[in-house]
């Protein structure tokens, strides 16, 4: 987070150059702090479908038979 705070604290102070140096405003760049509506919706999304793909993956039967034998061999270790 404090990355990005100061990413666009960067950016502003290149806005305050620009205006200096071109006359011009470009105050837009500074407007942009953080996600829209939509970008939640689409990071949602991802994350549900990436939950989705893992958890088929651990609850497979390769996968758990590769489990249950690392904890049998775990349980089963002579000190």
């Amino acid at each position: 987070m404090k990355a990005v705070w100061l990413f666009q604290r960067g950016l502003c102070g290149l806005r305050r150059i620009w205006e200096a140096r071109f006359g011009r405003s470009a105050r837009r760049v500074c407007l942009d702090r953080g996600m829209t509506t939509s970008e939640y919706a689409v990071g949602t999304i991802a994350a549900c479908a990436f939950a989705a793909v893992l958890y088929k993956v651990v609850t497979s039967g390769a996968v758990l038979s590769a489990l249950q034998s690392l904890i049998k061999d775990a349980l089963d270790a002579k000190f």
